[in-house]
């Protein structure tokens, strides 16, 4: 009765066990799913002005449970504490850890494969192929020399029978038969064996092609993303991240319309970008995007450590020599003595001057943050756009603008008796204008190159577009004398007076600006006098010293002059020079 009772309960372990061992390996299969390898494309690129952000994107289906995404496409050169990764999915996908790491893969060209790989190995095969036929003419060429070999041995067997003596054949005939079979089997055999080394040499030629030829391996970025699907599902996933070896810098247009009397100026300025990349992956119809961002160039500004001034050190006592009756063992002691103290002097006084030391260390910090802009913009370029990884440029457009400059005419008539035409324009508001080199047309004429600083939203600057030929400058010295005054104590001058004129040719008023010197006095006993008729409108222009501007208007065919000098006063006794700039 016991036993009976206990039969049921051991049935029911046993089929609870049976069930368990069923439903494990789904567990199992589902908490650990094998490695999904998933395949992405470049779909954006952000350019810096060093440095790019690309976006991969992937499409993959996913069963419910954990997974492990695996993208082995990325560039060895992707920084990986930049690797960011995003996903939408169908259904409810959590996104764990993201690991990277180095791995080398093979390097897979299709087209290679399909043409030059191909051509090759088929060529050796059909090369092997004739080599094996040669080789059985050689092998049948080698079995005639061996049964003409036997022919000739007939003679020297012995005649079998009763003995009775038989017709005797025409041996030397027979003889001049095999000889020549025998030697045309040899040159058969030699021909073969010649044609064989030549198909070896090509055979060993190709192989080396096809290990040239054989796929090399890669070095990538192999991202690894662990991720839980809720359900079955299909998921886009986005992977950011950046790389160092791109760039891009600014380049302009600036096309000036001079207008008419009836019609005022334009300047149209046309903002382009060149871009280069060496990333090791090629940007192939990429939605692109350039940042005036700059990532890595500082985050924040340097400190600065105390700097302290101290009494410059007394110099450490000259060691005293010793005593010529002194012992040589006590000179030695002595010596010693003074060499501990002085190396002990030498620390204290490196370890007080450690700290002016540390400004120097702290420059280069300094000068990185140089590059740190004040101004941020994203231009985003139209269209789609493909860039190779050689470093070839390209250049692409990010913009125009249309802009009403205010015309003006500066001339410089002491160092060139020419009028050149300047377009003053006021930045558009909104992005800035990065530096960079600017290609000038006027009315539809290149006439040279210049270059934009960097300008904020609204700034003013001027661009020069060349020499005016509608403007008439003439510069001549009018007077030029040098005297010596008093009696006592005499003093020597130098006076110098000029006359400038300039005539406006055009049917319309402009502005003119003519700039000019006097020497600056570099002595407190040489004195320099402003002289003329004319007073100039404005003194040291850009802080530079000496320098004067007179500003005008000129009407049509209107002419006016500018007369001014200057005198030079110093002491009789002294000789004076002019330096750069007289």
């Amino acid at each position: 009765m016991a036993r009976e009772g206990i039969a049921p309960a051991r049935e029911d372990r046993f089929m609870r066990t049976a069930l368990a061992l069923l439903v494990l390996p789904a567990l199992v299969s589902g908490a650990y799913a094998a490695d999904v390898k998933g395949t992405s494309r470049i779909d954006a690129v952000i350019v810096f002005p060093s440095g790019a952000e690309l976006t991969r994107v992937g499409k993959l289906r996913l069963e419910g449970g954990d997974h492990v995404i695996l993208f082995s496409d990325l560039p060895a050169r992707a920084i990986a504490s930049s690797i960011r990764v995003e996903g939408k999915a169908t259904g409810k996908l959590d996104i764990g850890s993201v690991d990277s790491r180095r791995m080398f893969v093979p390097r897979t060209d299709d087209a290679v494969a399909a043409t030059e790989r191909k051509r090759v190995e088929d060529a050796i095969e059909k090369l092997k192929d004739d080599k094996a036929l040669l080789q059985t003419a050689v092998q049948a060429a080698e079995t005639q020399k061996a049964l003409i070999g036997n022919l000739a041995q007939l003679p020297t067997r012995p005649v079998t029978g009763n003995g009775a003596a038989a017709p005797q054949p025409d041996w030397t005939q027979i003889f001049g038969i095999i000889g020549q079979r025998f030697a045309e089997a040899q040159k058969a055999i030699l021909d073969t064996q010649i044609k064989v080394r030549e198909l070896d040499r090509q055979i060993k030629d190709l192989e080396g092609k096809l290990a040239s030829l054989a796929p090399a391996q890669d070095e990538r970025t192999e991202v690894k993303i662990f991720v839980n699907a809720a359900a079955p599902l299909e998921a886009d996933i986005a992977i950011r991240y950046q790389v160092g070896a791109a760039s891009w810098v600014p380049f302009y247009d600036a096309r000036l319309a001079t207008g008419t009397k009836a019609q005022a100026p334009k300047l149209q300025l046309v903002r382009r970008a060149s871009i280069q990349q060496r990333s090791g992956e090629s940007w192939d119809d990429v939605a692109l995007a350039l940042s005036t961002t700059r990532p890595g160039a500082g985050t924040a500004a340097p400190e600065l450590q105390p700097v302290t001034v101290d009494y410059e050190p007394d110099a450490p006592p000259r060691p005293m020599p010793p005593a010529a009756g002194a012992p040589r063992s006590m000179a030695r002691e002595s010596a010693e003595v003074d060499r501990v103290a002085s190396e002990s002097e030498g620390r204290r006084l490196r370890a007080k001057s450690a700290p002016a030391e540390k400004p120097e260390v702290q420059s280069e910090e300094v000068r990185a943050t140089v590059e740190t802009q004040a101004f941020q913009a994203i231009y985003a370029i139209a269209g789609r756009v493909s860039v190779p990884t050689t470093g070839e440029a390209k250049r692409v457009q990010i913009d125009e603008a249309q802009l009403e400059p205010a015309l003006t005419v500066r001339t410089v008539p002491k160092r060139e008796q020419k009028a050149f035409l300047y377009a003053k324009m006021a930045m558009a508001r909104g992005t800035p204008v990065l530096p960079g080199q600017v290609s000038l047309f006027r009315d539809g004429t290149f006439v040279g190159n210049g270059r934009l600083p960097q300008l904020a939203p609204g700034e003013e600057h001027e661009l020069g577009f060349g020499v005016d030929d509608s403007v008439r400058v003439r510069h001549v010295i009018a007077e030029e004398k040098r005297a010596e005054t008093g009696i006592i104590t005499s003093s020597k001058t130098d006076t110098r007076n000029y006359r400038i004129t300039v005539k406006n040719l055009h049917v319309r008023a402009i502005p003119v600006t003519v700039i000019d010197q006097i020497p600056v006095s570099q002595n407190a006993d040489i004195k320099i006098e402003l002289l003329g008729k004319t007073a100039p409108t404005k003194r040291d222009i850009d802080d530079k010293r000496g320098v004067l501007a007179w500003e005008m208007t000129l009407q049509p065919d209107e002419e006016k002059a500018v007369e001014f000098g200057y005198r030079v006063t110093w002491p009789g006794a002294k000789k004076i020079t002019y330096g750069q700039g007289s």
